[in-house]
């Protein structure tokens, strides 16, 4: 299995989505493993041979995961987010944690249930937008339940 990693600082204005599965804690194997890490980045052309040989032990909860108590996995559904590559079935790291800025893309309860978009904080109030044409910005209204269950900080996508 191959993946991409992507961190999600939330910089772009796109649309917004529902749909998220599970919640796992980052006490799971797969971040406590231990990797090895190759001295040399990969290349976009041809690898040397030469650089073939393991530099040191690379665990990836060491580079994804910031605040380790307050960091939770959660799997995508849908595909409200793709345009800002986070596609049906990507893992998200999400720090609940993180300070809740404009353009970030979170966790966001609305109403009982959990969406990811980006957040975004205008004249009129909050907004929720989603990464995709078909999906309409959600115009947060004072008498919906509302809240940010945490920041995407990472999103683990399969090629």
């Amino acid at each position: 299995m191959q993946t991409t990693l992507h961190p999600h600082v939330g910089r772009h204005a796109q649309r917004a989505t529902r749909g998220l599965l599970s919640l796992t804690h980052p006490n799971k194997e797969l971040f406590f493993r231990q990797r090895a890490l190759l001295r040399s980045a990969a290349p976009a052309g041809f690898p040397s041979p030469a650089d073939d040989y393991v530099e040191q032990r690379l665990s990836l909860d060491e580079h994804l995961i910031q605040h380790r108590e307050s960091t939770f996995f959660m799997r995508v559904t849908g595909d409200s987010m793709r345009g800002l590559g986070i596609f049906d079935g990507d893992l998200l790291v999400v720090d609940r944690s993180l300070p809740v800025t404009h353009g970030c893309v979170v966790i966001a309860v609305l109403d009982g249930e959990f969406t990811v978009k980006q957040l975004l904080h205008t004249p009129d109030g909050q907004v929720l937008r989603a990464a995709h044409p078909s999906y309409p910005d959600l115009r947060i209204k004072p008498e919906q339940d509302f809240s940010v269950w945490g920041v995407v900080s990472w999103n683990v996508h399969k090629l």
